[in-house]
């Protein structure tokens, strides 16, 4: 039978377990250790490569695929790789979308009532946006269009 596959259990010692836990221990502290620094535009590439190293541990030690086939963990790791990869690009997309667009650091309703307690700190001046509607238009054409919850019945009570 040249299909026969042997299955033979394999017992691992504790020690090993501990060992692979304390390397996720420590590295555990590399990864909180490397968030302490700017590193600028590689931040998301460090943290995913050490993401990355500790799941493919965890999956060779704890799920035993490093004792299995061997395609099961080549496969296994370069899923994982990949998917770092591509959890890469799409974060760093998502932190530099404030590089193309013109408009920012402003409210987008300058009226709302969590910025009224908002006041320029020490040192810096208060910069005005001008804006099609004036502060005082603004607050007449809200008002003529604002239906509050007071207004409305809801049927809670």
């Amino acid at each position: 039978m040249s299909a026969e596959t042997s299955n033979k259990p394999h017992i691992l010692p504790l020690s090993v377990y501990f060992g692979v836990a304390a390397v996720l221990l420590v590295m555990t502290f590399v990864t909180v250790w490397a968030a302490s620094f700017d590193f600028g535009e590689y931040n998301v590439i460090i943290a995913m490569v050490i993401a990355v190293f500790k799941a493919s541990l965890v999956a060779l030690i704890f799920m035993h695929l490093f004792w299995d086939n061997k395609i099961y963990s080549v496969a296994f790791v370069s899923s994982l790789v990949f998917l770092g990869f591509f959890l890469t690009l799409t974060m760093y997309d998502t932190l530099n979308r404030g590089d193309i667009y013109t408009e920012r650091d402003r409210p987008i309703v300058p009226a709302a009532v969590i910025y009224e307690s908002l006041e320029p700190a020490a040192g810096e001046s208060e910069t005005i946006v001008e804006d099609s509607l004036s502060q005082d238009e603004f607050e007449d054409e809200s008002d003529s269009t604002d239906t509050s919850a007071e207004d409305e019945d809801w049927g809670f009570e």
